[in-house]
């Protein structure tokens, strides 16, 4: 039976979960300093996959569709589209805010595709929290700010294939438990070659060739942040808290991503978030809250 209020325990782990995702974006914008988009996707999953093979099993409950639909849709479809994004103009904090989106292409996903109910809170706290996406959106400004449309619509489709991975992994769970550190190592072994040939294809083998070579410390530290810490371990408690949870309570949580975003991205890159952006910040949490203690609210307001 699916359970609809998170554990302490599950609490904790959504919360590193957001605490890594939301400075990975720092993480990507280092990396992109000397990689290409497709190449620095392509090497966060060698790393995330290869080096465990000889030593995690396949998960036997997941079928190889799941997997391979799985890490295509999230690896190239999410991450590639997002890289490319960042690469195009998209600034850091403000793509941590717009991928956000996917937490209501989720819940819609799930309301028509596997019948999950969405309650009334539900929708008035994505209501709020979009609200405030709008806000920090339509707010930015000049120089570090600034949104380009290609980043920007990118950066929206890599959103969409989030929420497409995330109903991938509720069908999978109906096939059984399984766990999720083999399935991300193990899903994350397909969108490699499909990545390097578009590295290829964009930049040319020549360029690749010279961006290998030449692969500085900074990109050695982006690739493993990305892979062990936001693809391994974000990921792999993502996919855990999927299994226990209904996609409508799991995804509105990466809603806080977007406050840590903006700030690591303010310390760490020097953009400067606008009022009006701080200000949607608050609408997002606040609609996170509504989303998670809106029914314990009504319940206590019943009795």
């Amino acid at each position: 039976m699916t359970a609809q209020h998170l554990s302490r325990g599950d609490w904790a782990r959504a919360l590193l979960v957001i605490l890594i995702w939301g400075t990975n974006f720092v993480a990507m914008k280092f990396g992109l300093l000397t990689l290409s988009p497709m190449l620095l996707s392509a090497l966060r999953f060698v790393v995330a996959s290869l080096p465990f093979l000889l030593f995690v099993r396949p998960p036997k409950s997941v079928g190889w569709r799941y997997l391979a639909a799985y890490g295509l849709v999230q690896g190239v479809g999410q991450f590639g589209m997002l890289f490319l994004g960042l690469k195009l103009g998209m600034p850091a904090g403000m793509a941590s805010v717009v991928l956000q989106t996917q937490a209501f292409v989720t819940l819609l996903l799930a309301a028509f595709l596997l019948g999950e109910p969405a309650r009334l809170w539900h929708w008035l706290g994505l209501v709020v929290s979009l609200g405030g996406l709008v806000a920090i959106g339509s707010a930015h400004g000049e120089g570090d700010n600034a949104m380009t449309l290609a980043g920007f619509l990118l950066t929206v489709g890599a959103a969409c294939m989030w929420a497409v991975s995330n109903m991938i992994t509720r069908y999978a769970a109906r096939s059984g438990p399984y766990e999720p550190f083999p399935f991300i190592v193990w899903s994350s072994i397909f969108p490699i070659a499909p990545l390097m040939a578009l590295a290829v294809w964009t930049d040319g083998a020549d360029t690749v060739v010279q961006q290998l070579a030449g692969i500085d410390l900074t990109a050695v530290a982006s690739i493993l942040y990305l892979a062990l810490l936001a693809t391994l371990l974000g990921y792999g408690l993502w996919t855990r808290l999927l299994q226990r949870y209904a996609a409508g309570t799991v995804a509105p949580l990466s809603l806080m991503v977007p406050v840590v975003g903006l700030v690591s991205a303010m310390l760490l890159l020097g953009e400067r978030p606008t009022l009006m952006q701080w200000m949607g910040t608050l609408a997002v949490l606040a609609g996170m809250v509504i989303n998670q203690f809106g029914g314990r609210w009504l319940a206590g307001r019943a009795r």
